[in-house]
Formats: structure tokens, sequence, C-alpha cells
């Protein structure tokens, strides 16, 4: 395919070694390798493609910019040494000096004395050295509307790069601003203001996203499980209550799950609430309270997890669908949330699982006292009865079924019957019909008159 590509020419005279004719013309004559501009596209399209595959995009924008003003600064800078050149070397104050006098003979010297130069053309700082001549006049006019025209756009360049970065960010990051603003609205400031600008401060700090979802939208639902997996896999891998489930439990996790931090002192739920969510402890720390907001019962570590209690529909569970303890943050926490509707789907696909969470639940109930056995076992007798009357009503129903099948069978066959007989009847009539037609056309024959000499007539007998 490449050999047959439009590029594959221009890409075989670019490296043609064209270097050989410095055998003949002497390395006085660079313009021999000027085949090797025909690379420049290649160029852009290698940046193209690394573009898309670096891990830092705009840093990477931000150098390609740089080294554009570079090579232009350079070009001219060569320029402007081949136009001193061509003038004579020190024949004013605006070209190169000449190589006579001390130092300035050396390459290093000449070159960066031209780059100096261009730059300050280029750049339009001023100081540069006034031209003499019509060809310095044309020269400066030219790098000037360079300066004017590219520069301006590659600065513009940059500065989208810079802003493109921000908005990056702030996709990433919610922006605190407005809640700021909405607070000092309203009258809000205080400890409380320093709490939202303390947890903006924090996301940002340590690079985390609580807007996964949006950020991998686009991506197909395959590979959007696999980019998750391959982030939180080894912090839901902490948790116990996953450590020996399968891998397919895991990515169905992961694409339900929601990250959340918490402030320090900040409750993640309290006690009567109503449990919607329950959470994974990814990061930090937390504190089972007491009723009186001090005492601190127990502590929950990474790879823990709290609140399936509350969507659990366990048996004999005293306190329903309300939270049973007072959980509070102890610094930043970063959590997994993970909704009742999201785990009761999951659940329903991984039966294991839910029946391990259940297990789980059910003791943490039976240590807290808050689980009714004989509620549980009254509640699992009425579930069996439910099951038998389930199936009587199911075996029922296929008797009915049955039967009806008999019935609509004898139906169709009667209606058969009907139809054959009334076919039967309706042919008897129509061939009475037609016999009773033909009759009276034998009867009814053509009479003649007969005259005098024989045979009748109006008055023989």
């Amino acid at each position: 395919r490449y050999l047959r590509s439009a590029s594959f020419p221009w890409d075989v005279v670019s490296v043609l070694p064209t270097n050989l004719l410095y055998l003949h013309l002497g390395p006085a004559v660079p313009a021999v390798r000027a085949n090797r501009f025909l690379r420049v596209p290649r160029l852009f399209e290698a940046f193209d493609r690394r573009e898309t595959r670096t891990a830092h995009p705009y840093a990477f924008r931000i150098a390609k910019l740089m080294l554009y003003v570079f090579v232009t600064i350079h070009w001219n800078g060569c320029l402007y040494f081949a136009l001193s050149t061509y003038l004579g070397l020190g024949a004013d104050d605006w070209v190169y000096p000449n190589a006579s006098r001390p130092g300035f003979a050396r390459p290093l010297r000449q070159y960066l004395h031209s780059f100096y130069i261009s730059t300050l053309i280029l750049t339009t700082v001023g100081d540069t050295p006034e031209p003499q001549r019509e060809e310095e006049f044309l020269f400066m006019t030219a790098g000037f509307l360079l300066a004017v025209l590219g520069f301006a756009t590659i600065m513009g360049s940059m500065s989208s790069v810079i802003a493109n970065m921000n908005a990056a960010d702030a996709a990433f990051y919610p922006d605190h601003g407005p809640v700021q603003q909405y607070l000092q609205a309203h009258g809000v400031g205080g400890r409380l203001l320093r709490r939202v600008a303390g947890w903006h401060q924090h996301l940002r700090a340590h690079r985390k996203l609580v807007g996964e979802q949006a950020v991998l939208r686009h991506l197909p639902s395959r590979l959007r499980a696999e980019v998750a997996a391959s982030v939180h896999l080894p912090a839901l891998r902490k948790v116990s209550l996953f450590q020996s489930c399968e891998r397919g439990v895991l990515e169905a996790l992961v694409l339900k799950l929601r990250p959340q931090v918490f402030s320090p002192g900040e409750f993640v739920c309290r006690t009567g609430d109503v449990g919607r969510e329950m959470y994974f402890i990814r990061e930090g720390r937390l504190a089972v309270v007491a009723a009186d907001g001090v005492t601190r019962l127990a502590i929950l570590g990474e790879g823990l997890y709290f609140g399936e209690i509350s969507l659990i529909n366990i048996r004999g569970n005293r306190s329903g669908n309300r939270r049973t303890a007072n959980i509070q943050s102890i610094g930043y926490s970063d959590l997994f949330c993970l909704s009742k509707e999201d785990l009761t789907e999951v659940l329903a696909e991984f039966p294991s699982a839910r029946a391990l969470m259940e297990a789980k639940g059910r003791e943490i109930l039976l240590r807290m006292d808050k689980l009714d056995v004989h509620a549980e076992a009254a509640a699992v007798a009425a579930a069996e009865e439910a099951e038998q009357r389930v199936q009587a009503l199911e075996v029922a129903l296929e008797e009915l079924q049955t039967r009806v099948a008999r019935l609509l069978a004898q139906l169709e066959s009667s209606a058969f019957k009907l139809a054959l007989r009334i076919g039967r009847l309706e042919s008897r009539a129509q061939q009475r019909r037609l016999a009773r037609d033909r009759a009276p056309a034998r009867d009814q024959g053509p009479t003649r008159l007969q005259g005098p000499d024989g045979g009748r007539g109006p008055g023989g007998r």
C-alpha cells in the first residue's frame, strides 16, 4: 500500500544521497541537501500521530510551537549570513563583521551572531543595526512582516493551547468560583466558605476526579469498562467483599461506581437516614461515631465498605432501609459510591455476590442486635408458603390452559362439522330449485291447427 501511495516517490527523492555532490562542489554549497525539505509533510504527520499518543498532549503542542519558532529564527539567521556574505562581510554596520577581526572567524561565533540578529528582527524588540542598502531594507521589511504575521499566529496558537489546558482542567475538576460567589451573595462565609475552598484545593492538589463518567462517555462500553478497570481495579480488589469475586463482577461495578471525596469532619451518613447508596473506602479513614457525635466506636480503613445493610432487603432487619450508624470522615476520604438501583442490577446478574453480601449483612445485624431471628424465620416461612402458592397457581393455570385448549379444539371441530352440514343442505336446496325449473319446460310442447282435409279443425271432433 505504501509503495502505491502518492507519498512514496517524494520520500524516495528526499532520501537520495545528494551529499555525494559535496565531493565535486565542495562543502560550501548546502543547497545540495535541499531535497530533505520534501520530508516536511511526513514530519507534520509524525507530529499529529505523536500528539494523539503522548500522555501530555498540551506540553507536546507547546514544545512543537517553540520548535517552529527556533527553526524560523534559524532559517532567518542563515539567510542573514548568506546576504552578508553576498554584500561583503564588514561592508557596513548591518552585515556580519569581517572575519579578519579577532574571534569572528569561528563558525560558532558566526552562527550565534546571525541567530541573535535574526531574533532581534523577528521579535521586533529593537536595537537592530540600521540598514544601509536596498537589499538590507528588503530583508528587514520581510523580517518584520514575518514577525507580524507568523509570530502572531504562533503566539495565538500558544495562547489557545494554554486556554485549552485550563478548559481541560475545568472539565476534570469543578470550578470553585461559582460556589464561592453563591455563598457570598447569600451572606454565607467564614468556616463554610473555607471548607468549600479547601475541598476544591484538595481535588486539584491530589488530582482526584469526580466526573469520570463525563470524561469517558464517548468511549465504547467495552473499552470504557477496561479503562475504568485499569484505573480502579487495584483499589477495588482491596475490598474484602470482592477479593474472591470474578472479574466480571468487578467490571460491572467499576462502570457504576461514582467517586466522592469527603472533607475532614464531614458525616457520610447518620443514623436513621434513608439509605440510597453504599460506599467503598478507597483512601482515607472514617470513624463510626456514637449518638453523641464525639465518641468513636470503630475506625474504618482502606478496603472496607459500609451502607449495604440499608440497600439489601435482609429478612428480619429491624432498621429497614435506614442507616444504622454515624460515619464521619477523618481527614479527606476518597470513597466509591454505588446507588441502590445500580447495586440491584449488578446483584441480579451475579447471585453469588448477592448471597455473600447478604451473609455479611446478616452477620453485622446479629452483632448489632438488630436482626429479629423470629421475624426472619417467619419471613422465610411466608416466602416458602408464597412459593408453594405460586407453584399451586402455576399448576392450576396449566390445567386451565389444557381445558381451554380442549374446548377450543372441540369448538373448532363442531364449527367444521356445522359448516359441512350447511354446505350439504345448500347443495340439496339448489338441486331442488333446478329440478322445479326444468319440470314446466317438459310439460309445455308446440300445438298446430289441422285443416278440412284431415285432422282436427275448429268444428270437427
